[in-house]
């Protein structure tokens, strides 16, 4: 699921395919440390949040959290609230190392969206999703009719049905979510903790400004007319952090869809692709590859590829992870190396 199209998430696992940048990313100097595995019960004071034109209250920190897509499971895990989870559904791909024993705690519900019937049965107390497709009648019903039942819920601010509730795509709006749910779940030192981290790291991967003076395209999917990544959103956060130069960084919006006759005139130095089991970053490779004018590309002739998992891309805990892995790669890719 992109940013730009919260009508639902289009991607079920992912694997972490690449050609020139093959460094695991908890290998990463300056990596976030994992918080603390286990959840704290948090003050017993009722809490409010404004999210998305509406107000979330809860009387105390909620068990029976249920998450909907893989931004919100992230963001549980990185707080440490496995132990109050009772379930979680939708990964785009593969759960990072440093959460996979907590993730592997938590009772999966669905591959995709659970139906409506088997998300009940989990008696979740409180919903959290990256996506507002999660809070319709086929999944788990709006969020009004959910506040009825006793359940209250969260949406990403990222997600928002309205428009104008969107925050604009900044680290301050991704820490802002981090802080909300940390709020309601009565942790908010952990997220202060995360956000002093995530602070730290981008601030070394300024100074190291390993994409200066390096065009890059942003590349998410479709071979048709490339999926790419504009100027106001996770791919733009990202190259600014390692000082790199978005060949659509002029676009609107956070995602583009542009012709592979922008892409030849821009001639990019490197290519961050997106990577899924549903649109490899290993098959964008080949189809650039095989393709007679895409192959002349200098990024391509080249092999300067530098592979970042989907959930490393969207505003969310992750997107600084994303940052680490395109810094490191692009330090192997200045120019006459």
């Amino acid at each position: 699921m992109r940013s730009a199209r919260p009508a639902g998430p289009t991607r079920v696992g992912r694997t972490v395919a690449a050609v020139l940048f093959t460094g695991v990313l908890s290998a990463c100097a300056g990596a976030p440390a994992p918080v603390a595995s286990s959840a704290t019960t948090g003050s017993a004071e009722p809490v409010s949040v404004d999210n998305c034109g509406t107000t979330v209250t809860v009387g105390a920190p909620p068990d029976r959290l249920v998450t909907l897509n893989q931004g919100a499971t992230e963001v549980a895990l990185a707080l440490g609230l496995q132990s109050r989870m009772a379930g979680t559904a939708y990964l785009d791909d593969a759960v990072p190392e440093k959460w996979k024993a907590a993730y592997d705690s938590v009772p999966v519900l669905s591959k995709g969206y659970p139906t409506k019937e088997k998300l009940l049965a989990a008696r979740p107390g409180f919903l959290y999703a990256s996506y507002s497709s999660a809070f319709t009648d086929k999944v788990a019903g709006t969020r009004e009719e959910l506040r009825g039942q006793g359940i209250p819920s969260y949406l990403s601010p990222f997600g928002c049905s309205d428009k104008s509730q969107v925050p604009p795509t900044t680290w301050q709006a991704m820490w802002g979510e981090l802080n909300d749910v940390a709020k309601v779940f009565g942790v908010a030192e952990r997220a202060t903790e995360i956000q002093r981290q995530q602070e730290q790291q981008l601030a070394r991967f300024t100074a190291a400004a390993a994409g200066k003076d390096l065009k890059i395209l942003w590349f998410d999917s479709d071979t048709k007319t490339p999926y790419v990544g504009a100027g106001h959103g996770g791919p733009q956060l990202v190259l600014d952090a390692v000082g790199a130069r978005n060949v659509f960084g002029d676009l609107p919006g956070s995602w583009q869809n542009v012709s592979w006759e922008k892409v030849v005139a821009a001639d990019p130095d490197a290519i961050v692709l997106a990577d899924a089991d549903s649109d490899t970053a290993q098959s964008k490779i080949d189809y650039l590859e095989n393709d007679p004018v895409l192959s002349r590309l200098t990024a391509v002739q080249r092999k300067a590829f530098v592979v970042v998992p989907f959930s490393e891309s969207t505003p969310g805990v992750r997107l600084a992870d994303g940052a680490a892995r395109v810094s490191e790669g692009l330090a192997e890719l200045r120019p006459g190396s």
